[in-house]
């Protein structure tokens, strides 16, 4: 009473009798001159149609606030809203509740969790500050703000500051001051915002989005797809809709940015513009829209193609064109009603491929185009007609078929029609070109492989008639006189390997009894017998084949070679040694042959090898010099097979070598003396400049008649061999190779190749001269190119015959070229006459629009 305090304990209820309000808890102390009650345990609260339970509470009758903390759970029993809380203060006389820590709140479906709460019970209004998340769990959507307000009674959220929503867990957006409607499901922002989904990133000066119907508006938009991917494009919009589940858009002035590496060339920069688009079941349509794959640049482009409408077919993977016209720098040069082709993310589509037109002094002018056929996923097919503008037609084909573990190719074509200068007739030629490839995966072998490849060709001069504009393949032959057929197999492990197979051989520059060589079969088979034999490497090769030649010519000849090579000794006084021995085993029969005899004969040949050089170097404060003085001492006590009427091409880069001659059946006879030296000198400040010399031959005891004459190595002294290497410097180079007879009196052989380069331009000359027993060439060319700028470069090439004094063949060439636009104009002028090919002179232009198409025009003759 001296107080005026009350304490009450166990199971207490206060009832405040003015305003109904109750209070239940374990135990009160009621404070009357403060008009203040304090509860502990377990206490709840009944304010009009507030409930609140919490640990500890504080009722202040005066202001008519209740303070609680603890454990606080507050039920509007009017909504059904709930908040829980570490303390709340609730103001009966303004109806507003104060949350604080860790506060937690549900609302009709959604939960709110976050650090500070207010509710305002008058206005039906909650405020969330500090780490709130809302989360829709119904509607599996997630707000992420430090200021949001919550208005009840039209299910609005409003955040202010940066937001983040994710939506249907698979929209993600980041903006500031978004709109959130709960009945209505939408959110928008009228600032700055970002959306992302798994593979694409919008950005938008603003948004609005219904995700019920997944729907997006917005404006100034910005789409990267594949985002922080290598191959990602921009989509710039006005302003769209786009629904984004069914991938479908309208928009307003559109310009599309499509990744540097589309068509393979980092250097371009594809683009489409338009002033609207819109997309729907997978197709994309542009109107009013303009198509380049040039690098941007503040000039127009080098080529575009406008359309009235372009339209991208995802269904069917193909760019249709309506109304098209072809510009180069602006100026019309083609026009197209309506055409299409594959978009470039199509590796393989049935449909045409680009025409081009060519022209020949031989065949005429001609145009192809191309049909390819998707066979299956494993399998294609290229046709290829070509019309003249003569009678002639060619039809070729290529059919591909890609299989787990091989693939095969094969290129083939009828020609009607084609009328030779020799015969005057009509005949109908073919060509015949495949090839295989397999791997076998035996179990045994690390590699095991089957190759097999056929070439034919019905007429001596067919690919020389015939050339690369018209046959374009990987299979083709690269020599227009030489065709191959094989069968391969091949197989491998760690330290040996095992090559066998058959060949047939056609030089079609022979007449036909002798431009066949059959090998029936052949096999080669190796191994490392020991890594580490008496300190060197003890090594068997074992080869042998049956060689059909010039008809009726037959050689058969089973190879066995052992060899041992030391390691290097390193003397004391840094003297590089070692020592090497071979062994051969030869079994061989021949027939109308001079090499082997018509009986089996079984043979063994041996030669042991001794090299030994002493490199020595000197270093200045500018130079390095090096000069190494080596030497080979080899003995053969064994014969030798005649081969002095074959062409062997000796020089410093094989003097040394073990079989400098080339010869798989013999070692070279007799006992010889190699010895050489090199000697360089290099600049330690620019190594551009050096110089470089080496010299070698070889003595032997006496003339050893079976080796090849063309080497000279059959002589006691051979022909000196040398070579000068020098640079001086960034701008010029010269390379000089030659041969002098051992008497010093006559260079047999001279091959001379100087650099000039300066700025832009460039020049090189090569000079070659053989004499005497080495051969009986000499001709002089000379390539020159000037690169004007980045862009515009010339070329010059030609090649003098000295021998019969007549120049070959001139070449002039300009081109322009950029990253997706290349020029040129070529003027060619031949004088060589074979069979149905005769002197031509052609003046040839390109025109080549990256990656669109290339078109040819040759005039011949003029």
């Amino acid at each position: 009473k001296n107080t005026n305090e009350l304490k009450a304990t166990g199971n207490v209820e206060v009832i405040d009798k003015s305003s109904n309000d109750q209070i239940f808890a374990n135990s009160i102390i009621y404070f009357k001159n403060k008009e203040i009650i304090y509860s502990e345990g377990n206490s709840k609260a009944l304010v009009n149609d507030i409930v609140v339970n919490a640990d500890e509470f504080e009722y202040r009758k005066n202001t008519n606030e209740l303070k609680a903390t603890g454990n606080v759970e507050v039920i509007d029993k009017s909504s059904n809203d709930q908040i829980f809380a570490n303390s709340i203060i609730y103001f009966k006389n303004k109806e507003i509740i104060y949350s604080e820590g860790n506060s937690k709140a549900l609302v009709n479906d959604i939960v709110v969790k976050g650090d500070i709460f207010e509710f305002d019970k008058n206005k039906d209004k909650f405020i969330f500050k500090n780490n709130v998340r809302i989360d829709d769990i119904l509607n599996n959507n997630t707000i992420f703000s430090n200021y949001i307000i919550y208005e009840k009674k039209d299910e609005s959220f409003f955040s202010k500051g940066p937001t983040e929503a994710i939506i249907n867990k698979k929209y993600n957006f980041n903006s500031s001051d978004v709109f959130y409607l709960n009945d209505e499901l939408k959110i928008y922002s009228n600032e700055e915002s970002e959306i992302k989904d798994k593979f694409n990133h919008y950005s938008l000066s603003k948004f609005n989005y219904d995700i019920l119907k997944k729907e997006l508006i917005g404006e100034k938009i910005l789409i990267l797809t594949n985002y922080k991917l290598p191959k990602s494009d921009k989509y710039f919009f006005d302003s769209g809709f786009f629904n984004l589940e069914k991938n479908q858009f309208i928009a307003q002035n559109v310009k599309i940015l499509l990744h540097p590496t589309l068509f393979g060339s980092t250097e371009n920069n594809p683009r489409i513009k338009g002033i609207s688009s819109n997309s729907k079941n997978g197709i994309t349509t542009i109107n009013k829209g303009i198509f380049t794959s040039c690098k941007i640049e503040d000039d127009c482009p080098p080529w575009s193609i406008s359309a009235n409408k372009i339209a991208h077919d995802k269904n069917k993977k193909q760019l249709i064109y309506d109304d098209a016209v072809l510009r180069i720098y602006d100026f019309p040069v083609a026009y197209f009603p309506k055409f299409f082709h594959p978009d470039p993310t199509v590796e393989r589509q049935s449909g045409f491929l680009k025409p081009q037109i060519n022209s020949s002094n031989i065949l005429g002018d001609s145009v192809y185009v191309p049909y390819f056929h998707v066979i299956s996923d494993d399998k294609d097919l290229t046709f290829q007609p070509t019309f003249f503008d003569s009678s002639m037609q060619m039809f070729r084909n290529e059919y591909r078929q890609k299989n787990k573990n091989s693939d095969f190719i094969a290129d083939f074509s009828l020609t009607r029609g084609y009328k030779s200068d020799l015969s005057k007739k009509d005949n109908s030629i073919s060509h015949l070109f495949a090839k295989f490839n397999s791997n076998l995966n035996l179990e045994s072998y690390e590699e095991s492989d089957l190759y097999l490849s056929i070439q034919k060709v019905s007429k001596d001069t067919y690919l020389k008639v015939f050339d690369s504009n018209l046959i374009e393949s990987d299979i083709k032959p690269s020599d227009p006189n030489n065709l191959t057929s094989e069968i391969k197999l091949s197989l491998n492990n760690n330290n040996s390997s095992f090559i066998t197979g058959i060949q047939s051989f056609e030089n079609l520059s022979l007449k036909n009894s002798d431009r066949f060589q059959y090998i029936l079969p052949y096999y080669d088979y190796s191994k490392n017998l020991n890594l580490d034999f008496f300190k060197g490497d003890l090594n068997f090769r074992s080869n042998g084949s049956n060689d059909l030649n010039n008809t009726n010519e037959l050689k058969t000849r089973i190879i066995n070679d052992l060899e041992y090579k030391s390691e290097d000794i390193i003397s004391n006084n840094g003297l590089v040694s070692n020592f090497n021995v071979y062994f051969k085993n030869l079994g061989s029969i021949g027939k109308n042959t001079n090499t082997y005899k018509s009986s089996p004969q079984l043979e063994i040949m041996n030669l042991y090898e001794l090299n030994s050089k002493y490199p020595l170097s000197k270093t200045t404060d500018k130079f390095n010099n090096i000069i190494i003085p080596k030497m080979s001492l080899r003995l053969n006590p064994s014969d030798m097979k005649n081969y002095n009427n074959e062409n062997r091409t000796i020089n410093t880069d094989n003097l040394f070598n073990l079989n400098r001659l080339g010869l798989t059946d013999t070692f070279e006879k007799g006992k010889s003396l190699t010895v050489g030296v090199d000697y360089k000198k290099e600049n330690l400040k620019n190594i551009n400049k050096y110089f470089e010399m080496k010299l070698g031959t070889v003595f032997r005891d006496k003339d050893e008649n079976f080796i090849p004459n063309s080497s000279t190595l059959n002589k006691k002294n051979s022909n000196i061999f040398g070579s000068i290497n020098s640079s001086l410097g960034e701008n010029f180079s010269l390379d000089y190779d030659f041969m002098v007879d051992n008497n010093l009196n006559t260079i047999e052989y001279n091959s001379v190749g100087a650099v000039w380069e300066y700025d832009n331009f460039k020049t090189k000359f090569n000079y070659v001269e053989e004499n005497g027993e080495v051969g009986n060439e000499n001709f002089l060319e000379n390539t020159t190119s000037f690169n004007f700028d980045e862009k515009n470069n010339f070329s010059f090439k030609t090649r003098r015959n000295r021998k019969i004094n007549l120049t070959e063949f001139y070449d002039l060439v300009y081109e322009y070229k950029n990253d997706c636009l290349t020029a040129g104009v070529k003027y060619n002028k031949t004088y060589y006459s074979d069979g149905d090919l005769k002197p031509k002179e052609d003046l040839l232009f390109t025109l080549t629009l990256f990656p669109l198409t290339t078109y040819e025009h040759k005039q011949s003759g003029f």
